[in-house]
């Protein structure tokens, strides 16, 4: 808890001391006196962040652990090299520490350490600066165990906020809690999805059997962007009716929501002829192939633009509920489109 020692001896509890970096270069100097590298001075402001940043990180005294954790010696308001060395070898092993945070945090609560969740994770999530959001992204990264690079590229690819946008108040507050929750086919797609791991150059001409050849080769990260519960059945599955074939693109099956997910690919814009063809699919899954628990089958449709007046006369009320349509944007958008982005679909919110 090296963070905390800085914060409540060294400052007082205060988030700056009043001669700032230079005790950050003192503390450095004595710490890699005493114990080698690993305690620079970038380092020391990233556990005195960790600290600010999660203070529950305490555990509850209740615990056994907790208490010696907990009883470890402070360092003093003008610490020695000594007492510096103390505190700091009277920490406990790491084996000790995960099997404390295991049993203070069983289920995962975002704002306590996690053993699933490492110090690179950790890092990362700090760059958050919104904490509904960081909440999110820690629930998620235990629930699906991300990679901290996997954390990572979804924190760059707007996760939080592109779900957010759909969400009203209370599933806002929800999102922050429990973390993306599958109640029905509108908490399912994501729109936009960003599939920058494709590595697809910008200035490539791009035709539907390359974006889905491309999908396939990183269908781990695709299963990723497409949310919890997608599992690949098929590519390019044929349905004959009266002797004409028809292929699908790609097919899915939701383990959360039991239904087959119909998945068809479109470079360029979405027009009414490509959502009645996935009409057709979706109808003949639903006739067809359908067995004892299946639910009804969804559609989706990934294009590089829609016009959502078309989706909605097309569709109707009803068919809305089962066919979507989502954008995909191959390269992560610069900061300034992303502002861009966000103001134009609360603009069109309110």
């Amino acid at each position: 808890m090296i963070g905390r020692e800085i914060v409540e001896a060294e400052q007082s509890g205060k988030k700056r001391a009043r001669y700032g970096d230079r005790l950050l270069l003192d503390l450095s100097a004595r710490l890699q006196a005493d114990f080698g590298r690993g305690y620079s001075v970038d380092n020391l402001e990233w556990f005195r962040e960790f600290y600010l940043v999660y203070p529950q990180l305490i555990l509850p005294s209740k615990s056994d652990a907790a208490r010696r954790i907990s009883a470890r010696p402070e360092i003093s308001d003008a610490p020695s090299r000594k007492s510096t060395r103390a505190a700091l070898a009277s920490m406990a092993a790491p084996a000790e520490l995960e099997t404390a945070y295991a049993a203070a945090n069983p289920a995962g609560q975002p704002g306590r350490l996690h053993p699933n969740l490492s110090w690179t994770h950790y890092r990362t999530l700090l760059r958050v600066g919104l904490p509904e959001a960081r909440a999110f992204y820690e629930i998620e990264a235990i629930q699906n165990r991300w990679s901290a690079r996997e954390l990572e590229r979804q924190i760059n690819s707007l996760l939080y906020e592109r779900l957010a946008l759909s969400r009203d108040k209370k599933g806002l507050l929800r999102l922050a809690q429990k973390g993306q929750e599958i109640a029905g086919p509108l908490d399912v797609f994501k729109d936009p999805l960003v599939l920058e791991f494709l590595k697809i150059p910008a200035a490539a001409k791009l035709v539907e059997s390359d974006l889905e050849t491309a999908l396939l080769s990183q269908l781990q990260a695709f299963l990723l962007e497409l949310g919890k519960g997608f599992a690949f059945v098929a590519r390019q599955q044929r349905i004959t009716l009266d002797g004409d074939h028809f292929y699908i693109d790609l097919v899915f099956y939701h383990t959360v929501l039991k239904c087959y997910v119909l998945l068809d690919l479109k470079v360029g814009k979405l027009t009414h002829q490509h959502l009645g063809q996935l009409q057709l699919y979706v109808n003949y899954f639903d006739r067809e192939r359908l067995t004892a628990g299946d639910q009804p089958t969804l559609g989706l449709i990934l294009c590089t633009d829609k016009n959502d007046a078309v989706v909605k006369y097309t569709l109707g009320a009803d068919q809305q509920q089962r066919i979507f349509a989502s954008r995909y944007q191959l390269h992560l958008p610069t900061v300034a489109q992303l502002r861009a982005e966000l103001k134009r679909e609360l603009r069109f919110l309110s």
